[in-house]
C-alpha cells in the first residue's frame, strides 16, 4: 500500500515537473522556477522514501527466509551447498526484492498516469505511445526466457562450487593423507572456470537485452518526436503542448526500461528464491539418531573404473553389511579392496550401481555427517607435525586428556608414548610403522563411531607389532559394524564373514 501511494505521488510529480518546465520555456516565466525547484525536491524526496521502503522490505524478507532455512539446516543432504544458499545465495535477493519486484509495481502505475496527461496534451502522441509501449515487455520476455535458463545454470554451478569447496576444506586432512590435494585443486579450478564461462554468458545476454530495449525505446520516442516537431514547424501545435509531450514520452517508457534492466540483476534472486521455496516445501524428516549403527550398508552392482586402466577396479560388486557384522575383504593386490572402502567412505563415486545406508542412497546424504559415523584407519595413516595428543584428537578438539589416554591404552599405544605433548615430525617421523598404526587405531577409538573401516593395518609389520594391532583392533571392533581389508589370518580371524575379491569382482 505504501509503495503504491509513493508511486502515485511520484507519477503526479513527474507530470507537474514536465508542465512547469514547458511553461517556463514557452512563456519565459521566471515565477515558475520556485515551484519547479519545489517539485524537483519533492520528486527526489519521494524517490528516496521509495528506495528506503524497498530496501527495508527486502532486508526483512531476506532475514525471515534465512531464519526459516536455518531451521532446516540439520536435514539438508549437502552442508556445503546449503551454506552457499544461506550466505551468497540469499544476498542475491536484495536486487530481486529491493529492485525487480518494486519495479513491476512502478511499471504498472507510472505509465498510465503519464498517458492520461499525454492524452490531454496530444491525443495522437498518446496513441503512438500506447501502441509502442507493449513492445518493451514483449521483447523483454523473449530475451528473459533465455536469461532465466542461463542464470539458473550459473546459480546451480555457483551452488555446487561453494558446496564442493566447503566439503574439500572439511576433508583437507584426509586429502593430504591420500595426497589428493592437487587433484581436488584441479577440480575446483575446473568448476571455477565453468562458473566464469556461465557468468560471462549471462552478462552477454544482459547487455544484448539492454541494447534491444534501448533501441525499441529510442524508436518509439522518435515516432512521437518527429511528427510533433513537424506539426510545431507548420504551426499545428503550440510550443508548450509540444514540450509537455516531448518531456513526458520518455517518462512513460522509463519504468519499463528500468524493469528490463532490473530483470537481469534480479535473475539470480529468482533462482535462489525458487531453490529456497523447494527446500521449505519439503517435509521435515524425523531425526533418527545414529542411523548408520542401526541400518545395513548395501552395495548393489557397483562399478568403478579409473582412467587409463584396462579393467574396472570394481566390476558390478554387490555386498550387504548388516549392523554389528564384521566383514573381512580378502584378495590379491589390485583386486579393488581399498577402492571398495573408498566407495563406502564417499571418496569415490561409482560409475554405475548404488550405495545405500539404511535404504538412503549415499549420493543423497550429507557426506560430512556420514563420515562422522565412520572411524577409518588407512593402510598408511597420516600423522601431522604437531603433538601426539593433537594427532589423536584430530577433528575432535573438545576431547579431554583422560579420554586421550584411555584411547591410547585401548590401542596399546601407551606403551611407547612418554609424553603426549611430544611434537612429531611430518608423517610421524621418528615412529615405526606399528607405532603409527596404533596411534591411528587410538584416533579411531576416540571417535567412538558405530562403523569401523580398517585398510590392512597389519601390512608390513613384524609379528610383535601385528599382535598389538590385532589386540587393539579386537577392542575397537567390539559392538560395532566393521569392514576389514585383511591379508593376514590373524586380522581376518576378527571377522564374522569373509568376502573374496578378484579382479574387481566378488
Amino acid at each position: 500500500m505504501i509503495r503504491a501511494l509513493l508511486l502515485v505521488a511520484q507519477g503526479i510529480l513527474i507530470v507537474l515537473q514536465a508542465e512547469l518546465i514547458a511553461r517556463a520555456i514557452a512563456r519565459l516565466d521566471p515565477a515558475v522556477l520556485p515551484w519547479l525547484f519545489a517539485v524537483v525536491a519533492g520528486r527526489a524526496l519521494v524517490s528516496w522514501a521509495y528506495a528506503l521502503h524497498n530496501q527495508r522490505g527486502a532486508a526483512r524478507i531476506k532475514a525471515d527466509l534465512r531464519v526459516k532455512l536455518a531451521r532446516r539446516a540439520h536435514s539438508r543432504p549437502s552442508g556445503g551447498e546449503f551454506a552457499t544458499l544461506l550466505t551468497k545465495g540469499l544476498d542475491a535477493l536484495d536486487p530481486y526484492h529491493g529492485g525487480y519486484v518494486p519495479q513491476i509495481t512502478a511499471a504498472a502505475i507510472t505509465p498510465p498516469i503519464v498517458l492520461v496527461r499525454l492524452g490531454f496534451a496530444d491525443l495522437t502522441s498518446m496513441v503512438i505511445v500506447l501502441v509502442t509501449l507493449p513492445l518493451i515487455p514483449v521483447f523483454g520476455a523473449l530475451i528473459g526466457l533465455r536469461t532465466r535458463d542461463v542464470t539458473e545454470r550459473q546459480w546451480e554451478m555457483l551452488n555446487h562450487l561453494g558446496g564442493h569447496f566447503r566439503d574439500v576444506m572439511v576433508g583437507l586432512p584426509t586429502l593430504r593423507a591420500f595426497r589428493r590435494t592437487e587433484h581436488q585443486a584441479g577440480v575446483i579450478r575446473t568448476m571455477a572456470e565453468t562458473h566464469r564461462t556461465l557468468t560471462m554468458g549471462a552478462l552477454r545476454v544482459a547487455f544484448l537485452s539492454g541494447l534491444v530495449l534501448e533501441l525499441v525505446c529510442s524508436l518509439a520516442v522518435a515516432l512521437v518526436a518527429v511528427p510533433v516537431g513537424l506539426r510545431l514547424l507548420e504551426g499545428g501545435m503550440e510550443l508548450e503542448a509540444a514540450l509537455v509531450v516531448l518531456l513526458l514520452t520518455p517518462e512513460a517508457f522509463l519504468p519499463l526500461r528500468a524493469l528490463g534492466t532490473r530483470f537481469h540483476s534480479g535473475a539470480e534472486g529468482r533462482a535462489v528464491l525458487a531453490k529456497a521455496e523447494r527446500i521449505l516445501a519439503e517435509p521435515q524428516p524425523r531425526r533418527t539418531g545414529r542411523t548408520a549403527q542401526l541400518g545395513e550398508i548395501r552395495l548393489k552392482n557397483v562399478t568403478v573404473a579409473y582412467p587409463g586402466r584396462s579393467r574396472p577396479a570394481l566390476d558390478r560388486v554387490s555386498l550387504v553389511i548388516e549392523p554389528g557384522e564384521h566383514v573381512a575383504i580378502a584378495g590379491p593386490s589390485g583386486a579393488g579392496k581399498s577402492t571398495l572402502l573408498h566407495v563406502i567412505l564417499g571418496f569415490v563415486v561409482p560409475d554405475s550401481g548404488r550405495v545405500s545406508v539404511n535404504g538412503v542412497d549415499l549420493a543423497d546424504m550429507d557426506l560430512d555427517r556420514w563420515r562422522r559415523e565412520l572411524a577409518w584407519v588407512p593402510q598408511s595413516p597420516h600423522l601431522f607435525a604437531m603433538s601426539i595428543a593433537d594427532n589423536l584428537r584430530l577433528g575432535l578438539p573438545d576431547v579431554d586428556e583422560n579420554a586421550i589416554r584411555e584411547a591410547a591404552r585401548a590401542a596399546n599405544a601407551d606403551e611407547f608414548i612418554r609424553d603426549y605433548n611430544t611434537i612429531l615430525g611430518e608423517r610421524g617421523t621418528g615412529l615405526s610403522s606399528g607405532q603409527r598404526q596404533r596411534i591411528a587405531l587410538a584416533r579411531a577409538y576416540l571417535r567412538d563411531a558405530p562403523v569401523v573401516l580398517l585398510d590392512e593395518p597389519t601390512a608390513r609389520l613384524d609379528p610383535r607389532s601385528e599382535s598389538a594391532i590385532v589386540d587393539a583392533a579386537a577392542t575397537l571392533l567390539s559392538d560395532r559394524t566393521a569392514v576389514l581389508v585383511a591379508h593376514r589370518p590373524a586380522l581376518r580371524a576378527l571377522a564374522t564373514r569373509t568376502v573374496h575379491l578378484s579382479q574387481g569382482r566378488t
